[in-house]
Parts: C-alpha cells; sequence; structure tokens
C-alpha cells in the first residue's frame, strides 16, 4: 500500500470540462492520479495503463479546501500589427506580404526563410486611424471560468500487491521523468509526493497516518476525515465513478466506470506523523 500526498495552494481535479466551463471535483480523480503515476514514470500516454489502473484507489480529505472561481476574457478588441507579432506558422505565409505594409511585407516576403512565416489572424484596416490591425473590429470577448480547490490537502492510498511496482511508483514521484501537477499545469504540488509504502489494505493505511497539515501550514483538522474507497460493484452502498482510465491516449482517451463508498476515518492513537519536505 503506497500514500501519495497530494498538498498544494491550488488543485484542480477536472470531473465534466468544456471550454468555456472547466470545474473541478471535491477530491482527485483516479484517472488523475493514474496519468501522474505514468508521467512520472516516463510512459508515454499512448501506452497501455492497466497496469496502474488496476491498483485499488482511495482518498481521504484531511483539508477538502476552499473552492475557487477563476475568471477569464478571451479576444475582443484590436491590436496593432507589429513586426515581432509575425509567427512561425507555414500555413499562413502567403497572407504576410497582402496583409502587411511594404517595409514589412518587402522585409519578410524576399527573404529566404518567408515560407516559415506568417502573418497574424484577421489582418484589417482601423477605420479611423487607417493602421493594420489583428483581430476583429467588433469582436465580443468569450467568456470562460476555470475551478480550483484552494489551500486543500489529500492523502491518496494505491493498493496492489506488486510491492515492487509500488517501490517504483514512489521513487517515480520523486524523481519523475515529467513535471507533475494536481491537476492542470498551473498547479505544482508543494512539499513531497510519495508517503511511506504499509501494509494492510486502504482503510488501515489510512488509519495508521496522521491528518496532514494544511498547504500554509495549518493545523490538521482534529475530526474523522472522510475517505473515498474503491470497492466491487455489488458493494451495499457503493455508488459508480466514471473515472477508471483505460487509455491516455490523446487520439482515443477513454475512461470506465469503477465503484467507492464514502466513510469516515479513525486515527489511530499511535499514528506516525508525516515527514512532508524529506
Amino acid at each position: 500500500m503506497l500514500l501519495v500526498r497530494l498538498a498544494a495552494p491550488m488543485q484542480s481535479w477536472g470531473a465534466i470540462s468544456r471550454f468555456s466551463h472547466r470545474d473541478t471535483h471535491g477530491r482527485p480523480t483516479k484517472s488523475a492520479v493514474i496519468g501522474m503515476c505514468a508521467a512520472a514514470l516516463g510512459r508515454d500516454r499512448a501506452e497501455d495503463p492497466s497496469d496502474l489502473a488496476e491498483m485499488r484507489f482511495g482518498v481521504r480529505a484531511d483539508h477538502p479546501g476552499i473552492p475557487v472561481r477563476d475568471y477569464h476574457t478571451v479576444g475582443a478588441g484590436k491590436y496593432p500589427v507589429r513586426p515581432r507579432d509575425i509567427i512561425t506558422d507555414h500555413r499562413r505565409a502567403s497572407a504576410l506580404s497582402a496583409s502587411l505594409d511594404t517595409a514589412v511585407g518587402d522585409h519578410f516576403g524576399h527573404h529566404e526563410l518567408a515560407g516559415w512565416y506568417g502573418a497574424p489572424k484577421k489582418i484589417a484596416a482601423d477605420p479611423l486611424s487607417g493602421a493594420l490591425v489583428s483581430g476583429e473590429l467588433y469582436r465580443s470577448a468569450l467568456i470562460t471560468e476555470r475551478w480550483y480547490l484552494a489551500d486543500a490537502a489529500f492523502v491518496v492510498g494505491l493498493q496492489h500487491t506488486n510491492l515492487g511496482l509500488l517501490e517504483e511508483i514512489a521513487y517515480a514521484l520523486e524523481h519523475p521523468q515529467a513535471l507533475l501537477w494536481l491537476g492542470r499545469k498551473s498547479c505544482p504540488p508543494s512539499g513531497s509526493l510519495a508517503g511511506d509504502i504499509l501494509p494492510g489494505t486502504l482503510e488501515e493505511a489510512f488509519a495508521a497516518k496522521q491528518l496532514l497539515p494544511g498547504p500554509g501550514g495549518s493545523p490538521a483538522s482534529k475530526r474523522s476525515p472522510w475517505a473515498w474507497l474503491q470497492v466491487k460493484a455489488n458493494t451495499p452502498g457503493a455508488v459508480a465513478v466514471n473515472d477508471q482510465p483505460v487509455s491516455f491516449d490523446a487520439l482515443r482517451r477513454e475512461h470506465t466506470a469503477r465503484w467507492e463508498t464514502r466513510k469516515r476515518v479513525k486515527i489511530a492513537e499511535n499514528a506516525t506523523e508525516w515527514d512532508i519536505f524529506r
């Protein structure tokens, strides 16, 4: 049983996200955690994740965090075209000489690298100043929002009979082959990720470890935390969660359902402390 510490100023575990609305689940998802382990191991997205996905998964919410909305506006307005706005996009190279003024067009249009340069999108003349600008003159802004969990701390348990695999994952989480983040690239973890490898089940491991302090050093709560534990489908009270990873391949990302129950965890009197900055 490997325990993984997930704490950071900001986390975001998308469940049902679209471009204009990026939500966050109230706790880490199995798909995201298994994907993080695969990234730490240096695996390609196209590789079969079944050996990792078959691990029993559980999460304990020591600090559930506070939902925070990040409000965005994208686009709208117009922008002057400057030489440095020209980007390396061969697909729009043909628009260069027709869109830019003579000096800039001559400079790039006859250069040996002109085939690799293109103009910014939607070049037009400003009706007031006559200057060339990029962007639709009367385009409305696209409003988007992204949700995060602030000051959250979770303990994830990965249960497997293969001790060697758990040790490999624990080492990789502290010596990752790729950058790791807690749900989104803007959410790097704080402190160490890999915790102890303990004998027994998820329930026993969660009870054997003290509650985590908050990301800002806030003390752990004295109450018994909630935990969500993966169980068999016929377990009384179990609910389906659609975050069992099947493939991370960008061309055929696939998840299926797994089953879990929710329960309070009573921390043992002799529970060990966390060494979060080892």
